[in-house]
């Protein structure tokens, strides 16, 4: 076995446009072929799904009948799915992402013998706007399924200690590994500012402000409109852009009408030229209410743009509040308006926000994110065998 390629598994709910689900293709697709065999199960479609089926080398399958929403007669069907599929494909180790890839997937790795089980944990499904009863029925099934996970990685040294205090895990068994983007390319995207602003339907002048993010409750996407209609009070110059989609989309239109916005902002979609993108950008803008590690902040802090954001999870371990940007509260819209008007107001401070901003260190590049994930693999494979030395170990000044 010393030597031999190991079958390497991650499942995650659904391909959709987000952090979590690019940097799992990009985790498969950079894989050591010569050392891994990459396998991904994902569940019902997404929007990445004909991009994952096109990886080269990866062994790609779906579990349709595995859905995000609390399903509990067609979540059975799925761990029984999940479980002969894992049976078949005997991987060595199996890794999970998202709530309930998370939940299914280890307790199907466990119920088909896998030997190996890490998971990583993007922001946990536990948030205070749950009902009582749900969120400590959620706590309970994560509780059990920790006893049957070998590793955990967290994106954030927040999630890291959430984990902890929620009693999931010692601090020994979870290793910080960042949600990493592109540092090159979003560094060194190259653009014509003035034709792109056209294309993407703004104006020539007047600040940008903008997000990029689904449109779904946990981005609450309503309270960039309202943060846009008081900057809008004090800067009837400036432009917003939101770049996305998703279920909040109709009451999003809706408000920006209501608001009389609609002129000023431009909705554009899911969209794919996301580094050209940011260099529109006077203000990037994110409203999360939770997350683990927000990868889209990397991606304009990366972009030389300045970011003003709330203060979730691991966004204070990115984001310098007056150095690379400000953080506020999650829901105080006022703070957010009163911080972008700052940035706008203060063009030298704006550049040299910028400049800061592009200065993220290497534990933020998504190489190295695939190279500690590597590591991590290496020295269970090598537990495992119990043997001192499965291959040359990895070492990484960011490990935990």
């Amino acid at each position: 076995m010393n030597g031999a390629v190991q079958t390497v598994c991650h499942i995650i709910t659904k391909l959709e446009l987000g952090g979590a689900q690019q940097n799992t293709l990009f985790t498969l697709s950079h894989l050591d072929p010569s050392r891994f065999r990459a396998v991904l199960i994902t569940g019902e479609p997404g929007m990445l799904d004909r991009e994952a089926e096109a990886l080269p080398g990866v062994d790609f399958h779906q579990v349709l009948t595995m859905v995000r929403p609390l399903r509990p007669w067609r979540d059975l069907r799925a761990l029984v799915s999940l479980t002969l599929l894992l049976r078949t494909l005997k991987p060595e180790i199996v890794h999970t992402h998202s709530s309930k890839a998370g939940v299914l997937g280890r307790l199907a790795a466990w119920f088909a013998g896998v030997p190996i089980i890490i998971h990583t944990i993007h922001g946990f499904g536990l948030t205070p706007h749950q009902h009582p009863l749900i969120r400590h029925a959620l706590l309970a099934m994560e509780r059990i399924v920790a006893r049957v996970t070998t590793r955990f990685f967290a994106v954030s040294e927040a999630s890291r200690w959430q984990g902890v205090h929620l009693r999931l895990f010692p601090a020994d068994r979870c290793a910080v590994i960042r949600s990493g983007v592109d540092l090159a390319a979003f560094r060194q995207a190259r653009v014509d500012v003035k034709a792109k602003k056209q294309e993407l339907g703004l104006g020539p002048a007047g600040p940008v402000v903008g997000m990029i993010a689904p449109f779904k409750p946990q981005k609450a996407p309503l309270d960039f409109v309202r943060m846009a209609e008081l900057v809008h009070r004090a800067r009837p110059d400036a432009q917003f852009l939101l770049v996305g989609d998703g279920e909040l989309r109709g009451v999003v239109e809706v408000a920006l009408a209501r608001l009389g916005l609609s002129s000023r902002t431009r909705l554009t979609g899911w969209r794919r030229d996301v580094p050209e993108i940011m260099r529109c950008l006077d203000v990037f803008v994110l409203t999360s209410l939770w997350e683990g590690l927000p990868r889209v902040y990397l991606e304009a802090l990366a972009s030389g743009v300045p970011v003003v954001g709330t203060r979730v999870d691991g966004a204070g371990e990115v984001v310098r509040d007056g150095l690379t940007g400000f953080l506020t509260e999650p829901g105080d819209v006022r703070a957010l308006a009163e911080r972008v008007l700052h940035v706008l107001a203060h063009p030298e401070e704006a550049n040299r926000m910028g400049r800061n901003g592009q200065a993220l260190p290497l534990e933020f590049d998504i190489h190295e994110m695939v190279r500690r994930q590597e590591c991590e693999y290496d020295r269970l494979l090598a537990s495992l065998l119990g043997k001192r030395e499965y291959r040359k170990p990895c070492k990484s000044p960011y490990s935990t």
